[in-house]
């Protein structure tokens, strides 16, 4: 059987009703219980994250502050999900695709909070001295030895993904840009990412964590301000292009031309995939990084790592969903709003290239060609980090080095890949890391309201009189 016919029928599987009950489920759950933090909290959120570190987490343990934490984890996460993924997820979702992949942004982002949580309360001390964590650690730690089981499925299906989701993926879109906006064969491409990655991952999380923070909001703003450009220069059609997300969420697309249609179904499956793909959100990422950082209580954390999901799914995707659909870059035929045809053979990031060019002319390819290139490069770096937690829980802190040649090789191998295989792989295997999570998440769900309550019933609350007071505060 062809791998790619393969890879498409467990995706079926594996994306079918049962795990997204238990995907959306276990958002909205959250949500309830938490009585919908995520939206009381989310300004309070972006100030820990974006503000001043204070002196009582720069004094708590732990190896980077919460802005280098959240950089880190933007940086595997503010990826070609947001450029190509979201491409991918219209043309064969439709617009009503980028709908569902709000509604996984909005309850992700308890699923987030919840993951960063247990990660900061049950992190350990490797041999090294640095923190490990992530849903292996609270899988075992609060659910117990029973479940040991569960937290090594994670950590083996967490490795594997990190090799497809964060690497290959983004190599081969990183690839297939560099070869149409400078005619760079794939194998040159392959060999110097391989070197430059190689350069970073072995500086360990201290690296790349400063790395991240420093292109990150560089990267965003590069990025953001081309597509807030494309809005402004053709503001009167924004309304109608959310009008088509809104109506094909569902509505099926009918065959028009050369377009052969979409169901609804469709539209669900390619926007919560593809939303999974571009905010992480119930796939535990964001606990392998959030152990790392310097807090006082875990949901301090919990709080910065939830406003990522918020940053890539109801911002970037939101703006690179809105250009193809006003573009008509999301169907050959020229889409629903615009009517200008175009090659049908452009797909993932290269077709967002070309819708920015469209209007922007070559100042916009050349916007989303880099963008596409530090967005991938810094996610491949991020997704490392990602890997190599899970496989230090395997195997131990000696089997990192050879962790890092097969890492790297994979970087390399996906240059040359084909497309459509490599997403199918990187879809698999964000199902397979994400259904032990959300199991770990259920059980623990009393551990989750019982940390919240405490932090806002003593933490908060003290630093909230002492601020009504005057008096000066740490907190």
């Amino acid at each position: 059987m062809d791998v790619l016919k393969m890879l498409e029928q467990i995706n079926g599987v594996l994306w079918g009703p049962p795990s997204l009950i238990l995907l959306f489920g276990t958002g909205l759950f959250l949500t309830i219980v938490l009585r919908g933090l995520q939206f009381r909290r989310l300004l309070y959120a972006f100030k820990i994250g974006f503000g001043k570190e204070d002196s009582k987490d720069a004094a708590a343990e732990g190896d980077v502050s919460h802005f280098k934490a959240l950089m880190t984890a933007l940086a595997a996460t503010i990826g070609n999900g947001n450029i190509a993924g979201v491409a991918t997820a219209i043309t064969l979702g439709g617009p009503g695709a980028i709908f569902w992949m709000w509604i996984v942004g909005l309850l992700g982002m308890a699923t987030k909070y919840a993951e960063a949580l247990l990660a900061v309360k049950y992190r350990v001390k490797n041999a090294k001295g640095e923190y490990s964590s992530g849903p292996m650690y609270y899988i075992e730690r609060g659910l117990g030895q029973k479940f040991k089981w569960l937290a090594i499925a994670f950590a083996f299906f967490g490795a594997f993904a990190a090799l497809g989701i964060g690497n290959s993926v983004q190599s081969n879109t990183i690839a297939d840009v560099t070869k149409n906006s400078f005619s760079m064969p794939h194998w040159l491409t392959g060999v110097l990412l391989v070197a430059l990655v190689s350069v970073i991952v072995f500086g360990g999380i201290q690296r790349i964590s400063t790395v991240a923070s420093f292109f990150v909001p560089i990267m965003a703003f590069l990025y953001m301000g081309g597509a807030t450009l494309i809005l402004i220069l053709n503001y009167d059609m924004i309304l109608p292009a959310f009008g088509l997300i809104f109506y094909y969420a569902f509505n099926p697309v009918a065959a028009a031309g050369g377009f052969l249609g979409i169901v609804v179904s469709e539209a669900i499956r390619n926007g919560v995939a593809r939303g999974i793909f571009s905010n992480e959100a119930g796939l535990g990422t964001a606990a392998l990084i959030a152990g790392n950082a310097r807090a006082d209580h875990p949901v301090k954390q919990a709080l910065v790592a939830m406003t990522g999901t918020f940053i890539v799914t109801i911002i970037v995707c939101t703006m690179t969903g809105l250009t193809l659909l006003i573009t008509g870059f999301w169907d050959p035929s020229g889409g629903l709003l615009s009517g200008v045809p175009h090659d049908a053979t452009l797909e993932g990031g290269a077709l967002t290239s070309a819708a920015f060019g469209s209007v922007l002319g070559i100042v916009g390819e050349y916007i989303v060609s880099f963008s596409v290139i530090f967005f991938g490069f810094s996610t491949i770096v991020g997704w490392y980090v990602y890997g190599e937690k899970c496989f230090e829980y395997l195997v131990g802190s000696k089997g990192i080095a050879s962790y890092r040649l097969v890492y790297i090789a994979a970087c390399g191998i996906g240059t040359v890949a084909n497309l459509s295989t490599v997403w199918a792989f990187a879809d698999m295997a964000n199902a397979l890391m994400m259904i032990p999570n959300l199991i770990g998440l259920l059980l623990l769900w009393k551990v989750i309201v019982n940390e919240t309550n405490d932090y806002f019933t003593n933490f908060y609350r003290e630093a909230e009189l002492a601020r009504s007071a005057g008096k000066p505060i740490n907190q």
